[in-house]
């Protein structure tokens, strides 16, 4: 009985060990600036705000960062087509 525990307890332990990396993996890449989301409650549009209440908050930058630089590319068609 003490050997099932002396091999089991390391075992068990490897296990969480490599779980809690993967969870750490998925939270450094979640992870969010300040600046960002305050920049984003400042400046959200309903559906943004959506996202953020059903998905969170990376969906919810996700979208804003796509609608600023939709814009942004917008206007740099206009400074093309104006010189």
């Amino acid at each position: 009985m003490t050997v099932w525990f002396v091999i089991a307890v390391p075992v068990v332990v490897m296990l969480f060990a490599l779980g809690m990396e993967r969870v750490e993996h998925r939270l450094r890449h979640v992870s969010v600036r300040g600046e960002d989301v305050e920049e984003f409650l400042e400046q959200a549009r309903p559906d943004e705000v959506k996202a953020l209440y059903g998905h969170g908050i990376g969906r919810a930058l996700e979208l804003f960062r796509l609608r600023r630089l939709a814009g942004r590319t917008a206007k740099g068609k206009q400074r093309d087509l104006r010189g």
